[in-house]
């Protein structure tokens, strides 16, 4: 009876434990229910119909970018941002129609101002060097990020990024985007992202405050012409790895706020270099890009999906053959993307 009775209490705490393992488990993995399958919109300078949108949703993405540009100038602290002299797509009016025009189609939006360093230099590079200088640019971004996310309410907008690769403002003034993302709570009840760069991320010390960890995911991996799908999944598993183990450790699921390739030979290497070089047009790199980075991350538990960079919305007049642009309009890699936000 006594040994019956210890094999009772045996399988009884190794299911305890196994349950309790199973829990943390369950804890630790940030599970990913629908993958966000997004299009960044390129503005449109007039007003356009809304046929961009239906051409987005037969691709079967879920979601679209809308992305109203402000300006700063290196080394000044103005964020400028005059509704009346932007694009009309980047205009106050232009944002609450592209919103409507998205959600009339079936696609949720992630709002997404953002600041263009003018005279062709980076935003990541953008600095200051007094404190009175970063308290007039802290001024003048939240006014900006305010407007919006107060159009993003009112237009009921499922999401805000609050700001796109500001690596020195972003790592520097760590409480201010404290103050920015409670202050945006405040008037917008959607989900929060900010877009770090590919390698500054793990830099951020704001993540806790926000919903996703969002990233442009540029990241290089291949220096080949044209790189086969197999040797660019073996070459994305280093930072697979490196963004599970930050996804767990912050317990935020990742969003790539931006990705994608140029339709050009070395398409999976330092892509913004590729803006001041001349690469010949290859559709097939861009394709073969697409599918390892779906094929690598996709599936991922931890990975909440991301926004491929970029889709005009003169979709019919987009030439394929002449065009080594970022967009995969027309080209190989449309079908790709097409088959694998289907799937997912």
């Amino acid at each position: 009876m006594r040994i019956g009775s210890n094999k009772i209490l045996l399988v009884f705490a190794l299911l305890l434990f196994s349950c309790s393992q199973a829990e943390s488990q369950k804890k630790d993995a940030v599970w990913v229910k629908d993958k966000i399958n997004g299009i960044s919109f390129v503005a449109p300078p007039r007003v356009v119909d809304d046929a961009w949108s239906k051409e987005i949703k037969n691709i079967h993405a879920g979601w679209v970018a809308i992305i109203p540009y402000a300006f700063s100038n290196v080394n000044e602290p103005a964020v400028i941002y005059h509704p009346e002299r932007q694009y009309w797509g980047e205009s106050l009016e232009g944002v609450k129609a592209t919103i409507k025009q998205a959600h009339a189609n079936g696609l949720k939006v992630m709002v997404k101002p953002q600041v263009w360093l003018q005279r062709g230099t980076w935003i990541g590079s953008f600095d200051l060097a007094t404190e009175a200088q970063w308290q007039q640019w802290e001024q003048d971004y939240e006014k900006y990020i305010l407007t919006f996310a107060q159009l993003a309410m009112q237009e009921q907008a499922d999401m805000i990024c609050i700001g796109t690769e500001y690596r020195n403002a972003a790592i520097k003034r760590p409480k201010f985007w404290l103050r920015l993302i409670a202050d945006i709570r405040k008037v917008y009840s959607g989900k929060l992202t900010y877009c770090a760069n590919w390698d500054d991320y793990q830099q951020i010390t704001f993540w806790q405050d926000l919903d996703y960890v969002g990233i442009s995911g540029y990241f290089p991996i291949s220096e080949a012409q044209e790189p086969s799908v197999k040797e660019l999944v073996k070459a994305w598993k280093p930072y697979q790895q490196q963004l599970a183990k930050f996804s767990k450790e912050v317990a935020k699921p990742i969003l790539f706020t931006e990705y994608g390739y140029r339709s050009m030979e070395q398409p999976a290497w330092k892509s913004w270099e590729a803006e001041h070089q001349k690469r010949n047009i290859n559709q097939q790199a861009q394709a073969n890009a697409y599918q390892a980075l779906f094929l690598s991350l996709w599936k991922e538990p931890w990975f909440a999906g991301g926004f491929a960079w970029k889709w005009y919305s003169s979709f019919r007049r987009m030439d394929p053959i002449q065009n080594d642009d970022w967009t995969p309009q027309n080209k190989k890699a449309q079908a790709v993307i097409k088959a694998y936000y289907e799937k997912y």
